[in-house]
């Protein structure tokens, strides 16, 4: 069943986007190194997100990597040059101990642009994943205007920086996160920015030896079954979300067939560019075309909101015993 995946390119896809923006290993940190023990080693969470902000005139990309072990806690901001293979970046510690560094600034330049980094994460609240889900702000200004900004505290941000929204609003288009868990995965995801965030969780469990099964639920709702799952450990399916249509694909053999820990189930949330009304039902097999995602990531100097407005998600999923 894998060329489920090869038919649609999303495979490709991820690659060209890692490729695009210059993602190296160390920027992508994996919760267990290849090679280790998974009983010895640390366990390590991640969430990497891209958007497109409008920066000294041009868009560029901008990539957040929130990482959390027994040992660290720390977000990485990435701006990208408009020299390739160029980025500049700006780390912010959020260990415990680092208290007094959990409301500050940094300042760095890009092409000859200062750009000055705020964060307030003190009283950021988290539900197991490394990225906060509320109370904090962090934000990226340039030329007195806030061209980014994370979190929900939007009016203390431009109280502390005494800047203005830029006039065009940062867009997330992609999300990538590795979750750490036993049988159940969740994750939070905005597929479209006009519309408010949607609670992902995926789930599995044995029933017998080789009786296994696996759900996937978006905002309380199972929009995916599967039974049987040795024999249909790789799929895809087009669901509903908020009347809009997502193209999901699941690839857990690593799951059923590998030592825990070793590797991981993927699974990855594309919304589809089809019409509605050729969006038969959630266990119709998806048809709409997947040139949003590569049309974003080759070009930087311009960007559409119609494409860019919708969000794609991949989840690792590392089951940890």
């Amino acid at each position: 069943m894998f060329h489920l995946f090869k038919k649609h390119g999303l495979i490709e896809d991820l690659r060209a986007i890692d490729m695009a923006f210059h993602l190296t290993s160390k920027d992508q940190p994996t919760p267990i190194s290849q090679g280790e023990d998974p009983s010895t080693s640390t366990a390590q969470s991640s969430v990497t997100c891209m958007y497109q902000a409008h920066i000294g005139g041009h868009w560029r990309t901008v990539t957040s990597v929130w990482t959390k072990n027994i040992m660290n806690h720390s977000l990485t901001i990435y701006v990208d040059s408009k020299e390739p293979n160029h980025r500049q970046n700006c780390r912010i510690d959020l260990a415990p101990w680092h208290f007094w560094g959990k409301k500050s600034y940094k300042t760095f330049e890009i092409d000859g642009l200062q750009i000055d980094v705020y964060w307030d994460l003190r009283s950021a609240k988290f539900s197991g994943s490394p990225e906060p889900c509320s109370d904090f702000y962090v934000a990226l200004v340039c030329d007195e205007q806030v061209v980014l900004l994370m979190g929900d505290l939007k009016k203390k941000v431009y109280k502390r920086t005494k800047s203005q929204p830029c006039v065009a609003d940062a867009l997330l288009f992609f999300k990538k996160e590795h979750a750490l868990g036993k049988n159940r995965f969740a994750t939070k995801v905005k597929f479209d920015k006009h519309k408010k965030d949607n609670d992902v969780v995926v789930e599995s469990s044995t029933l017998g030896p080789n009786d296994h099964e696996m759900s996937i639920s978006i905002d309380g709702i199972v929009v995916i079954h599967v039974t049987n799952l040795q024999w249909k450990f790789r799929g895809n399916q087009t669901i509903l979300v908020n009347n809009q249509p997502i193209e999901v694909f699941w690839d857990v053999h690593a799951w059923l067939f590998l030592n825990p820990g070793s590797s991981y189930g993927l699974f990855i949330f594309k919304p589809g560019q089809a019409n509605l009304k050729n969006c038969k039902n959630d266990d119709s097999q998806d048809e709409t075309e997947e040139n949003d995602d590569k049309s974003t990531s080759k070009d930087q100097s311009s960007c559409s909101s119609s494409n860019t407005s919708q969000c794609s998600l991949f989840l690792y999923a590392w089951k940890i015993e």
